[in-house]
């Protein structure tokens, strides 16, 4: 493709899209809540130019406007709650709530670092709808001997989940081979990815391809690091796994092209054995009291919406 192509190329999709914030008052959303759209693929995005950030289709915003209930059915299914109002939500104490989130029965979609330095999760209510609906058995009665068992492995899944979550999110939206071994490789520290990754010109291109799992850190230096050690995989079959799935995704891009500075891709190592048992890192809650300050208020008749029977999200 000659420069001129490449200039009317952008100059198209400016012309077709637009940028993330004039999206997000078009869609009658925050921007928060725009930023979890395109998490959850509510809200479609594309590239703009190299390093740019990516820009919501003109279409995606009518398509949007013009579906029924606009906007309160979008803003329903991203409606997020904390552990407060999702055990209430669920009709339990808070305390049992916590003990299924941390137990992996449901991942968290979102967190935030408050002043005291403690994580505090969200969840879709849709989500816990969902679990409810499943597993009426887990919201009476005695903790089950399985969710014990997990509990005693594991004390708490919570960010394990979110980052499984996360993870799927961003290779959904990876644009090639490499960009999707790139993913997990997010979430291995500097020593395990030279480790899966031995060739230095690889390892330096999936680190210039890694996306990031957070839009903005913390500017306060101890919310950062409590942030920082989210982002990365931390039990060992957790890092066993992403290192399978890297060295799976690193055999397909090297079959696609080799990494910049070698003409020739390596052979690949063989890769690790998935963990046992392990199809994929589980999920997992709670801060304190839940919520946000800014975050939009519940839908109305919330405790209609999410009665037995009508559970399922539309």
């Amino acid at each position: 493709m000659t420069v001129r192509q490449d200039q009317d190329q952008d100059r198209h999709v400016a012309e077709e899209t637009v940028p993330q914030a004039r999206a997000a008052r078009e869609l009658e959303l925050k921007p928060r809540e725009l930023e979890l759209a395109v998490q959850l693929g509510e809200v479609r995005t594309v590239a703009a130019e190299p390093g740019g950030r990516r820009r919501v289709p003109r279409q995606e915003i009518e398509r949007h406007r013009s579906a029924e209930g606009f906007p309160k059915a979008l803003r329903t299914r991203l409606w997020v709650v904390g552990t407060t109002e999702g055990a209430e939500l669920l009709g339990i104490v808070p305390a049992r709530f916590a003990r299924l989130a941390r137990g992996g029965c449901f991942a968290p979609v979102r967190f935030y670092v408050n002043r005291y330095r403690v994580v505090v999760w969200s969840y879709l209510a849709s989500d816990l709808a969902d679990f409810a609906d499943g597993n009426p058995e887990l919201l009476t009665g005695r903790t089950p001997a399985l969710l014990k068992a997990a509990l005693d492995k594991h004390p708490d899944r919570r960010a394990r989940g979110w980052r499984a979550r996360r993870l799927d999110q961003l290779r959904a939206q990876a644009g090639d081979p490499w960009e999707r071994a790139a993913v997990p490789a997010a979430v291995l520290d500097p020593g395990e990815l030279a480790r899966a990754v031995p060739d230095p010109d690889e390892r330096a291109y999936l680190c210039a391809l890694r996306p990031a799992l957070v839009p903005s850190r913390p500017d306060a230096a101890a919310a950062r690091d409590v942030v920082d050690d989210l982002l990365l995989a931390e039990d060992p079959d957790e890092i066993e796994w992403y290192r399978h799935c890297l060295a799976a995704a690193l055999a397909q891009a090297r079959a696609a092209r080799p990494a910049p500075g070698r003409a020739h891709p390596p052979t690949a190592p063989p890769a690790p054995a998935a963990p046992a048992g392990e199809r994929k890192p589980p999920e997992a809650d709670t801060g304190r009291a839940g919520e946000r300050a800014g975050e939009r208020a519940r839908p109305p008749r919330w405790r209609a919406w999410l009665r037995p029977r009508a559970w399922r999200r539309t």
